[in-house]
């Protein structure tokens, strides 16, 4: 697999394009710059989109590449094998994408490389925050972690984190 990160947009969000070995690729929230993120699609077939929360700086070209693509987001995607975790907290509906057999997860702005989401939106919630990240505590700490903003980091570093934000 392999995965490729677009920061786009005025805020930097990561778009990620994942590739499998057919050439088949799943764009992770396509945020914003639709002919930035199409230049690096080069031949790759979409195949589907995922979604990892609803805030603008992730959706600006969602509904773009929906109706090029002829794809709803979060729809099941065949090709690719992956867990679809539920960890509200910086969002309500926020969503972690766990890639078991190659260690990784997709945050979004759930968590963060020396940070977790914030919780001071109107959708944002400290108590089912703690809770999401108690149910990620239990994957293991090599587990690389794609986030929506800045660089990757592991579950292990983020981990050694966690006791001081509650």
């Amino acid at each position: 697999m392999n995965i490729k990160c677009i920061p786009v947009g005025e805020l930097q969000a990561n778009c990620y394009i994942v590739i499998n070995h057919k050439k088949e690729a799943i764009l992770i929230d396509p945020g914003a710059e639709q002919e930035k993120i199409e230049n690096q699609l080069n031949d790759l077939q979409v195949v589907g989109i995922l979604l990892t929360h609803n805030h603008f700086d992730h959706t600006g070209a969602l509904t773009h590449f929906e109706q090029k693509y002829h794809t709803k987001h979060n729809e099941p995607i065949k090709e690719f094998d992956y867990k679809i975790l539920k960890t509200p907290g910086h969002s309500s509906d926020s969503l972690t994408f766990y890639f078991e057999k190659e260690k990784i997860m997709f945050t979004g702005d759930f968590i963060f490389n020396g940070a977790i989401g914030r919780m001071d939106l109107p959708t944002g919630n400290e108590n089912k925050m703690k809770n999401s990240l108690e149910t990620i505590s239990n994957f293991p700490n090599e587990t690389i972690i794609y986030p929506g903003h800045g660089p990757i980091t592991t579950l292990g570093r983020e981990k050694n984190n966690f006791q001081y934000y509650f």
